[in-house]
């Protein structure tokens, strides 16, 4: 059986959670599960007629939508009745009861009808004979992939491989239909909330997978109401005694005389009343997880801490106007507030967050959001109906027009192709959900791409290109030069340098850096296939350019500073002063046609410095007179050019034959040792023609790996 279940005279470690969720529910006490098992043994209802046992699954459902067409429900609810028949829960209820409950679950956060019908059948096609042909006969296409997207994998042909494999099957047609995850979800909370029949071993081991793998997929598809209560669930479970520290918590502030948080509510109503906006003013208690961590993280807990207040209004308009009054009429915590509005979450969340003091210290949180923004809130993608109907008024879906594939859930699909040992498959899942914040960066096309809070420029590439990404020499955020182990800030702008050398590999090193696991993912897979390879050419071979020692020359001057080339001739620069010599300055190296200018200095000597060099503002500074020079008939000249770069193999030969294709003599040059990388190289340069600089640098630029070629800007000593 897919489903266990608890004999209530005895629920076990989990019964308690149930606390917070009945709390949350406060117009609908807890089904009685006897009492269903004992109407689904009535047998079947007459034709046309609602079965008793779905009362509240169609009174729920009606909440959300008043017109559906129950005749599915009370079909699917007939097939799954008669299949399960004979088949009891652990705890001796009939087994139909648990997809009745599952179906409850989802009719309470808002699904429709499709989704609703396929819960229903879940477990017939894995634990009974019907097969999935006769559900796509019966019901439709949509609800045979729901079906079948649930249905686990037999142990007797997957062995040990059989959970993750299942749950690998069930990403994939998550990928195309999020139902198929929200029925899961469902599944595993009613099992859950049952859990206290099996061995405490037994019980350990479903919480730690519904933990590390269940918890954040609820998280990410926005689906908070289940989420919060499967953590209590787990908490229960895995860390018994804080969990039972906690609820004492709980109850004690609950039997305190001061209801702080009641207090702070009627003094919001009072303030929107005032101002005349209309909303609603509800105290939203923490589940047992969230005062856990409050208690560990502020130590002694106050009666705010226990909660928060959620304001609700019709648009989103007001939300903002609710802010403006709180902060106006009372002492707002300016560090607490968060526009979750303009920038909504990654799981679709959308919510104002702001903080207020009171005049005793204590500080309450509040939330501000809309009707629909709660609904969304508290059921993510269930709250979305059937995204995939077209043609919808709903403009909560106008705004998404894809929520089947948001970039964790894409990022997943595409790494998880690469896995396919379900050993590897598994552990990377466990440690991609770990991760649980999303930030978006963007493309310089305009494009943006969704990773992980912590991700590099490395994980960046591989987002974006994949397997292509080995080619990557380096990036630009925000219009700066960055290296690959640049973290990245969520509404960065990243721009991915890509090499055109074929023979490019990635570093062992971007392991380091890696965050994805499709970047990890695809670097392992490299790395072992090339096992003999020079998985760190990057470094390595900017090492050797670099040369042994630190600071060594890597290409020795091919004429030394008196041999071999000449500087520009005097008579090249004129000046009104009979006698004088002319030396350009080794700071800035002019050439024409620069805006240049002039200083005296010791022995009759007139230094010429560029215009815009850092040493003639320094000069002007210390009252230095500048002396008029100008450009003769100026044909050779000499420049200092620095050129930018990442380490591959072969640039340093690449750009000396970019130089010697110029007709350009290179006078000197040194490359210093790489850093993070990055390889800075100095070139002095002997022009037969000033003219020709521009296309030099041009040259110089697009040699693979170069992202910046700069005439040399030295900061010159003073005189």
């Amino acid at each position: 059986m897919s489903a266990e279940a608890t004999n209530p005279a005895n629920p076990g470690p989990a019964a308690p959670a149930a606390a917070p969720a009945a709390a949350r529910r406060k117009s609908r006490a807890r089904i009685d599960l006897r009492r269903l098992g004992r109407a689904a043994l009535l047998g079947p209802a007459a034709r046309d007629k609602l079965p008793d046992a779905i009362g509240h699954v169609v009174e729920a459902h009606r909440a959300h939508h008043p017109d559906a067409d129950l005749e599915p429900l009370r079909r699917a609810y007939l097939l799954a009745e008669s299949s399960h028949r004979g088949q009891m829960r652990k705890s001796g209820e009939p087994y139909i009861t648990h997809p009745l409950a599952v179906t409850l679950i989802l009719a309470e956060l808002g699904a429709e009808t499709t989704t609703l019908t396929a819960s229903l059948l879940h477990d017939t096609v894995e634990d009974t004979d019907v097969t999935l042909e006769q559900v796509r006969e019966q019901f439709g296409e949509e609800v045979r992939y729901l079906v079948d997207g649930v249905t686990k994998l037999e142990k007797v042909d997957y062995g040990a491989a059989a959970e993750p494999e299942t749950f690998r099957k069930m990403l994939v047609a998550t990928g195309s239909d999020v139902r198929v995850m929200s029925i899961k979800l469902a599944d595993r909370l009613h099992n859950m909330r049952t859990l206290g029949v099996m061995r405490p071993e037994k019980q350990a081991r479903i919480a730690k997978v519904t933990r590390d793998v269940l918890i954040p997929l609820a998280e990410r598809l926005g689906v908070q109401a289940l989420k919060t209560e499967l953590e209590d669930l787990v908490f229960a479970i895995l860390h018994p005694e804080e969990y039972e520290h906690t609820r004492e918590l709980i109850a004690g502030n609950a039997a305190s005389p001061d209801d702080t948080l009641a207090q702070t509510a009627d003094s919001v109503r009072a303030v929107l009343r005032e101002a005349d906006i209309a909303a609603e003013v509800l105290i939203r208690p923490r589940h047992f997880v969230s005062v856990h961590r409050v208690a560990r993280k502020r130590g002694r807990l106050r009666g705010a801490d226990f909660g928060r207040l959620l304001v609700l209004v019709a648009e989103d308009a007001d939300c903002y106007g609710v802010l403006g009054e709180l902060h106006t009429c009372m002492t707002p915590v300016v560090s607490e507030f968060k526009d979750f509005i303009a920038v909504p979450k990654f799981n679709l969340y959308q919510s104002l967050h702001t903080a207020v003091a009171r005049e005793d210290g204590q500080v309450v949180e509040v939330l501000i959001r809309t009707h629909q923004m709660h609904r969304v809130a508290e059921a993510g993608v269930v709250a979305l109906g059937n995204p995939y109907a077209p043609g919808t008024d709903d403009p909560a879906d106008g705004e998404r027009a894809d929520p089947t594939r948001p970039g964790w859930l894409s990022r997943l699909l595409d790494w998880q192709e690469a896995a396919p040992d379900p050993d590897t498959f598994w552990s990377t899942l466990r440690e991609d959900l770990a991760q649980d914040r999303e930030i978006t960066v963007f493309r310089p096309d305009g494009g943006a791409l969704g990773l992980p809070e912590g991700a590099s420029c490395v994980d960046a590439a591989y987002a974006q290109y994949g397997e292509d990404a080995h080619a990557c020499i380096g990036a630009r955020v925000n219009g700066r030069l960055a290296t690959l182990s640049t973290v990245l800030r969520d509404g960065d702008t990243v721009q991915l340098l890509m090499g055109q050398d074929p023979a490019s590999e990635p570093s062992r090193e971007w392991l380091e850096h890696a965050h994805t696991a499709a970047a990890r993912i695809a670097i392992q897979r490299w790395l072992a296939a090339h096992p003999g390879g020079t998985g760190d050419a990057h470094a390595e071979e900017s090492e050797r350019s670099a040369g042994s020692a630190a600071g060594e020359p890597a290409v020795r001057p091919a004429a030394s500073e008196g041999a071999g080339a000449t500087r520009p001739r005097a008579a090249d620069v004129l000046l009104d002063r009979p006698g004088a010599t002319v030396r350009l300055a080794g700071c800035c190296t002019p050439v024409p046609p620069d805006g240049i200018t002039g200083f005296a200095v010791r022995g009759g000597v007139v230094t010429v410095h560029r215009v815009e060099c850092a040493a003639v503002a320094q000069m002007k500074s210390r009252g230095r007179t500048e002396i008029d020079v100008r450009w003769g008939d100026t044909t050779e000249c000499r420049v200092t050019l620095v050129a930018e770069s990442f380490g591959r193999p072969h640039l340093l030969a690449d750009l000396t034959e970019a130089i010697a294709l110029a007709g350009v003599d290179i006078v000197s040059a040194t490359v210093e040792p790489p850093s993070q990388q990055r390889v800075r190289h100095t070139y002095t340069l002997q022009l037969p023609d000033a003219a020709r600089l521009p296309a030099l640098m041009r040259a110089m630029r697009d040699v693979p790996g170069v992202f910046d070629v700069a005439r040399a800007q030295h900061r010159a000593p003073a005189p």
